[in-house]
């Protein structure tokens, strides 16, 4: 590796061209879906994980490597997308693995305030910001 040139590996010490699981995902879930009760919405893809010190302590006790990877890239709060794309796993598989490490007090989730995500004025300047960046021939478009 040369100067400047930027590790296999992230801060956590995740290696980036960490292979995909060849564990099919509803032998993972055992066949359990995220949301699969009707009375429970799945968990928001930008709820904030995090390990909990049960789940720390309990690292070298998983029998499931992938409960052990979710536990080790949870040491930092992280939200359910950014686990599955480091993980390379289904977002609703990490959905149904948080939930039962989360049961098993080994990661604590913090889900965004309902409220939150309807709020216009956000909307509003997204869609600003997006019609201020200018076309590929340099011209803005006019809203």
């Amino acid at each position: 590796m040369t100067a400047g040139e930027p590790s296999a590996t992230d801060d956590a010490g995740w290696d980036a061209e960490r292979p995909a699981s060849v564990v099919r995902p509803f032998l993972l879930t055992a066949g359990r879906i995220a949301g699969g009760d009707s009375l429970v919405p799945p968990i928001p893809i930008e709820t904030q994980v995090v390990a909990t010190d049960v789940g720390l302590a309990a690292l070298d006790a998983f029998v499931f490597e992938q409960h052990r990877d979710i536990i080790t890239v949870c040491r930092e709060p992280q939200s359910l997308a950014e686990i599955a794309a480091k993980l390379r796993m289904h977002l609703n598989v990490i959905r149904v693995l948080a939930d039962d490490l989360r049961s098993d007090g080994q990661l604590a989730l913090y889900a965004p305030q309902a409220h939150s995500n309807r709020d216009v004025t956000v909307l509003r300047r997204v869609i600003d910001g997006l019609r201020a960046i200018p076309d590929s021939r340099g011209a803005i478009r006019e809203g």
